[in-house]
């Protein structure tokens, strides 16, 4: 059966239920048998680029600062001490606010982890949450990507200009920073959030939160330190939003797209958006084509069927990856899939089997001497068949 995508709400319905889109009423234009490809980022992105120019957002919005991971009360030691045993990251503070407890985890040279759970008040991302197989845990998951800016009440007039919304009113002033962000985006579940630092100390607790005892509970394991930056994350969105979550991200930040890998196989597409070769690196999966059922549809829109559209995996750069992934798995580490890679190829890559507190998956990562690129072909598909497991 001919498959149309409606060109005003992006939902893909079957050609049998006529050539008005059931859901939002929209009749003209259809798009038949979507099917994903390049030419219409490529041709947004200078108009994108212009445009952040052009309203004084260039340069307003810099790297990564943190990432903010929502979990179950019950489950918020257990998710620290997971990470902190897996990588580099240790606890750095401990504390509750009248609404949330929170546990910041740092590594040097690497984007800040907050692991919280509410307390109290409504959680806007319920709805991105109630899938068949995310449900079980349905207060959890990888919320917000926050990015630091020098300006943040400049930024987010400009922003709320466009029509852009935000989780509160006004910007949030704290006593070391200030911060506001975005509603859930509609196609990726995740909001981004912009921070600008009063002081030099990175602190997140202030005068009005109160301290939570904790133990530094890090493992004495030498081979963790190999476990580095946090390298990239990989967000999977339906085949029907891949080009819109992008664009929609290249107008929040100052990322732009900067090449996919199509494979055809798996019915997958890995996108990768960067600030810079030095930064973190915002990946987007997708379908080439829209889920249709459970044979056809391939690892990453099944996933997207059964989980919804959220981050998949964390990447952590890795050094001495053979040795590092011997010894997790000698520590209890599941994987999907063995190394993938080699120094010849100029990367290796592994992807652990999903965090039973996070559903996260964490990939560990080493490119070697003088390789220029971000991912290879055979990598790629390596691991995405390899998440079928899932």
């Amino acid at each position: 059966m001919d498959k149309i995508i409606c060109s005003k709400c992006q939902k893909v319905f079957d050609v049998k239920l006529g050539n008005k889109c059931p859901v939002c009423s929209n009749s003209q234009p259809l798009i038949y048998n979507f099917r994903n490809s390049d030419i219409h980022l490529k041709s947004m992105m200078p108009k994108i680029k212009n445009e952040r120019k052009e309203l004084g957002l260039s340069g307003l919005v810099k790297g990564l600062e943190c990432v903010i991971i929502n979990t179950e009360p019950d489950k918020l030691l257990s998710t620290s001490r997971e990470i902190i045993s897996t990588t580099n990251y240790r606890i750095d503070e401990a504390f509750e606010t009248k609404e949330t407890k929170n546990l910041i985890l740092k590594c040097d040279d690497s984007a800040d982890f907050i692991i919280s759970s509410r307390m109290k008040g409504k959680n806007p991302f319920i709805k991105h949450n109630d899938y068949p197989k995310s449900n079980r845990l349905l207060n959890t998951r990888l919320e917000t990507f926050v990015f630091k800016t020098n300006d943040i009440e400049k930024y987010v007039s400009i922003q709320k200009k466009r029509g852009i919304k935000f989780l509160t009113d006004e910007v949030k002033h704290f006593q070391n920073f200030s911060f506001i962000q975005t509603f859930p985006s509609e196609y990726t579940g995740n909001s981004i959030g912009f921070i600008q630092w009063h002081k030099n100390n990175r602190l997140y607790m202030g005068d009005n939160d109160k301290e939570l005892p904790f133990e530094d509970e890090k493992p004495d394991k030498k081979y963790l330190q190999n476990i580095k930056m946090l390298d990239h994350t990989a967000t999977r969105v339906r085949a029907q939003d891949r080009d819109g979550a992008i664009i929609e991200f290249m107008k929040l930040t100052d990322y732009d797209f900067d090449f996919a890998i199509y494979v055809k196989t798996f019915n997958s597409i890995t996108n990768v958006a960067r600030l810079s070769k030095k930064d973190f690196a915002m990946v987007f999966t997708s379908g080439v084509t829209p889920f249709t059922d459970n044979k056809e549809a391939g690892p990453t829109e099944k996933f997207i069927h059964y989980y919804g559209p959220r981050v998949h995996h964390l990447a952590f750069h890795t050094e001495h990856i053979e040795d590092t992934f011997a010894q997790l798995k000698e520590d209890g580490m599941d994987f999907l899939i063995g190394l993938v890679g080699s120094p010849d190829e100029g990367l290796k890559q592994t992807f652990s089997k999903p965090s039973n507190n996070t559903m996260l998956v964490n990939e560990y990562i080493h490119r070697f001497g003088d390789f220029d690129g971000f991912f290879t072909k055979k990598n790629v598909t390596l691991l995405t068949g390899a998440t079928a497991e899932q």
